[in-house]
């Protein structure tokens, strides 16, 4: 019994690595195929970037209420890599503009929405097989956080060694590989919905005002990280002068260490809590960003970088269950919220990065990223929930 109920949870999770593997090869790859591929200006990457994101924003919030009706997941996450393999299949035939904002907007878009429906689904089974929700996310986010590590690194490697068309052959094998997984391994019949609890009128508003300010937490934080990653490596290149390989070493530096505090961080909320835990987080990336726009020199790069791995990798495994804590009856609808927030974060620090490294330089922005985790530490002070949440 033991072993099968494991057995099915590391099945899950290798869904759940070829699922993210596939996202991660794609999603920084796009704007490079749209630029270095095509031969458009930078400004189209937008144009796809806002099209593409705002079709998973929707996805994630129609299938979240799917879900936490009690509606099948199955099918959601078959249509999900599906779209990947049709998009693929179109862009690998026909490498045009035309191809990237039609099947390439609804494809990836859609199948963006497999993050979400695959974290709500993990948080349902480890609750049916009494493992702790906040353990199980951090088994789930390190899982995502490898596929990060190799996904990117691969889809460059194939651009480079072969040509940025071969990319789409590519991820048309991973889209069949994920498919075949999504068919073989996931329960026909299987659903995520929570446990129903009597309703309190009064504690549920107050529940969805504590909700909200979560949101507004992970939005701050998530903000400083996207505008961080997306400045450090033209500083570190441009401004401070180091060789053109530091980013990358950087990124592996960071994502590293992300992974291993990321299985720290059930110990960590057994202990303090989560709302403490997330709070000293919060001023660990205050000091990091700041100690990052002063790297002068290599050692210093790398030190910045396994201290920036740390708080990231504590902050993405503690701030998903912190949202979900929010909304225990509706753990779908939170973690749709949760990765939309992450989304639209992100899809908002590339404007910001070009207008104020237009204006100042890329140091500036790193240092106003660390005013804005320093905001994220504000709203977690102003939210001051009534009891602290310890699962």
């Amino acid at each position: 019994m033991l072993h099968a109920k494991y057995k099915a949870l590391l099945t899950f999770l290798t869904l759940l690595f070829c699922g993210t593997l596939c996202s991660a090869m794609i999603i920084p790859f796009m704007g490079f195929f749209l630029v270095e591929g095509l031969g458009y200006e930078p400004w189209i990457i937008s144009v796809y970037s806002v099209l593409a994101i705002s079709l998973t924003l929707i996805a994630n919030r129609q299938f979240a209420r799917r879900i936490d009706r009690g509606d099948r997941v199955f099918p959601l996450v078959g249509l999900a890599a599906l779209g990947y393999a049709v998009a693929s299949s179109a862009l690998a035939l026909s490498p045009a503009l035309w191809t990237v904002l039609t099947f390439g907007v609804v494809g990836f878009g859609i199948s963006s929405s497999a993050v979400s429906t695959m974290f709500s689904l993990g948080g349902s089974l480890a609750e049916r097989r009494q493992i702790e929700r906040s353990r199980f996310n951090a088994y789930m986010r390190a899982t995502a956080s490898t596929a990060w590590m190799l996904g990117p690194a691969a889809t460059f490697l194939v651009a480079d060694l072969v040509t940025v068309q071969a990319v789409f052959v590519a991820t048309l094998g991973t889209s069949v590989i994920w498919i075949t997984l999504w068919w073989s391994t996931l329960p026909r019949d299987i659903t995520a919905k929570a446990t129903p609890k009597p309703e309190d009128t009064g504690r549920a508003l107050g529940a969805s005002r504590r909700l909200w300010l979560a949101a507004m937490f992970i939005f701050c934080l998530s903000s400083a990280h996207s505008l961080t990653f997306s400045a450090l490596p033209i500083f570190y290149v441009q401004e401070v002068g180091l060789p053109g390989y530091a980013p990358g070493v950087a990124f592996s530096v960071k994502t590293f260490v992300e992974v291993i505090a990321i299985f720290c961080t059930p110990m960590i909320i057994a202990r303090f809590g989560i709302r403490r835990a997330l709070l000293a987080t919060a001023c660990l990336a205050v000091v990091t960003i700041q100690l990052l726009a002063s790297v002068q020199s290599l050692p210093q790069m790398l030190a910045g970088a396994a201290l920036e791995g740390l708080y990231y990798g504590f902050y993405a495994s503690l701030g998903i269950s912190y949202v979900q804590s929010f909304a225990r009856d509706r753990p779908a609808s939170a973690t749709a919220l949760y990765w939309n927030t992450l989304m639209v974060s992100g899809l908002l620090a590339g404007p910001v990065v070009g207008l104020v490294a237009q204006a100042h330089d890329f140091q500036t922005v790193v240092r106003v990223a660390s005013g804005v985790a320093l905001l994220a530490c504000a709203v977690l002070l102003f939210s001051r929930p009534r009891a602290e949440v310890v699962t």
